[in-house]
């Protein structure tokens, strides 16, 4: 038995291998449902007649000509448009920069260098949660940083990689500012409030009170996992070369500072066109939508289209004045070899992002997340349960269905005609019904490789990591599982306490009608 543990713990599957195998179980399970003509339904609800109409959803065959077609015609332009791929590409350039003129170094230090290591933890945990505001880039932005912010400060880069994911995936569903995502569930969560009554509106300040009650909390539970749990396991990171203990200069806490004052004037003038109704201001916003949040997010607003970017100049600007004034940056030469720094040892990351991306495309493709989604959605429906089963079925069903679905949206978009009128029917309000949902995906987001930017933190982890035997798919899985548990321990703490005691989830919002 010793022998074949020995073995067992010497062999990591490779991550790519593991893609490989994802994708060719996803062809077989295609084949397989389309063979037995397997089909699924879900409602939509028509808002111009407030009735409902059903969708038929149908799997799509990998498994044949037309499937093959598919998957040789689109892999390559699927990677090529993979966000995640393009985010982390160009925001590389800033971060890079940052890094190779000392300013993040010196910007950690100054910032850290008080504060007791779990101190640190929790800021980074709580920064993490209420990034949900930046949408995904959080994660092409905070993971790199937090592994560099943990290797300046002698700890294990791995584990500030593996706290920002987690904090980022399980607090995907605690928003204290309402972001484009969670806009599009108040649409949905109204338009299926309305089947039952009519002219029902739901307020941005519906959920306040939960979601810092919720933001606090998680902070605690993150940072003691991280620094019980996780730590612990991953053990010493053996820098490269052994730095003597750092000196911040006047020269450069001068630079740092000149370059953040730069860096928040940039800010102000970027927030400023983001406000409406100012002189010459409102610049950035989309104004073919009514909410302002939609104005902000909408697809069609510089902000949701060009954030990315304003980012990455942003730490340009911080990492090139400080470069300048510290004289780590001579002329235009260094300047364009600051900007690869990050790029350096991307080769590796790109192929794990191409394999990740072609099994997450083909997987959408087939629908078959639809369809199970759709199944659990009919459960919920068919079943008598009244209130605290009935959350705790909705709270399962939403944690099952998004390991294939992790998208909200579209979850939501199948759950909602079900969940909400059922809740609603036993005295339960379609607040709390969202607030449910949300919940439900906190636990199990950061857990499946489906999740588009699960392949950024498989791939730092592998980018840092010292462990002979390698980086697994399943093995990154197993670090986020702990966090996982806590999250869902808490939300059912929260949802349980708030049901039976009644407590506001917002101003003036009840979780019961």
């Amino acid at each position: 038995m010793k022998k074949v543990k020995k073995i067992r713990d010497k062999i990591v599957l490779h991550p790519i291998m593991s893609f490989i195998i994802l994708i060719l179980i996803t062809i077989g399970i295609s084949g397989i449902l389309s063979l037995f003509d397997i089909t699924g339904s879900y409602n939509v609800v028509n808002t111009k007649s407030n009735s409902l109409e059903s969708t038929m959803i149908t799997i799509e065959n990998l498994f044949s000509l037309r499937g093959l077609k598919y998957i040789f015609s689109n892999t390559v332009s699927n990677f090529a448009s993979f966000t995640p791929l393009t985010m982390l590409l160009i925001t590389l350039l800033g971060i890079g920069i940052m890094d190779k003129t000392g300013f993040l170094d010196t910007l950690f230090y100054v910032l850290t260098r008080k504060l007791r290591k779990n101190v640190v933890t929790f800021i980074l945990a709580f920064i993490c949660i209420l990034s949900s505001i930046g949408g995904d880039i959080s994660y092409i932005v905070l993971i790199p940083i937090s592994a560099l912010l943990f290797k300046y400060g002698k700890r294990n880069p791995q584990a500030g990689i593996i706290t920002s994911f987690a904090a980022i995936s399980c607090g995907i569903g605690i928003n204290i500012f309402i972001n484009s995502v969670d806009s599009s569930l108040l649409t949905y969560t109204q338009d299926a409030a309305n089947l039952l009554k009519e002219g029902y509106t739901i307020k941005a300040s519906s959920f306040t009170i939960v979601m810092i009650i919720a933001t606090i909390a998680l902070s605690f539970i993150i940072t003691n996992i991280t620094e019980k749990n996780i730590i612990p396991r991953l053990g010493k990171y053996e820098a490269e070369e052994e730095t003597e203990e750092k000196y911040v200069s006047k020269k450069e806490l001068k630079s740092l500072y000149i370059s953040l004052a730069i860096g928040a004037l940039y800010l102000l003038i970027f927030i400023y066109n983001i406000i409406p109704g100012l002189p010459l201001s409102g610049n950035l916003l989309d104004y073919s939508q009514k909410l302002y949040i939609d104005k902000l997010f909408g697809y069609n607003s510089f902000f949701n289209s060009g954030f990315v970017f304003v980012i990455t100049i942003l730490f340009f600007i911080l990492g090139l004045v400080y470069g300048i004034l510290t004289k780590q940056i001579k002329n235009q030469r260094e300047v364009c070899d600051t900007l690869s720094h990050s790029l350096d040892s991307m080769g590796k990351v790109l192929v794990l992002i191409f394999f990740a991306s072609a099994f997450i495309s083909i997987l959408k493709y087939t629908n078959i997340g639809m369809l199970l989604t759709s199944w659990l959605a009919k459960i919920i429906s068919i079943t008598n349960f009244t209130g605290l089963p009935l959350i705790l079925l909705v709270f399962i069903v939403t944690a099952i269905s998004t390991i294939l679905l992790p998208s909200s949206i579209y979850k939501w978009s199948i759950l909602s005609t079900v969940v909400v009128p059922v809740l609603m029917n036993s005295g339960i309000s379609p607040e709390f019904a969202e607030i449910i949902f949300r919940a439900g995906e906190s636990t199990t987001y950061g857990l499946t490789p489906v999740m588009a930017y699960f392949v950024i933190y498989l791939s730092y982890m592998k980018l840092y990591n010292q462990d002979k035997r390698g980086v697994g798919l399943f093995s990154t899985i197993k670090y986020i599982i702990p966090y996982s548990i806590g999250t869902l321990c808490m939300w059912l703490v929260i949802i349980i306490l708030w049901y039976l005691v009644s407590i506001p989830l917002g101003i003036g919002v009840s979780p019961l009608l």
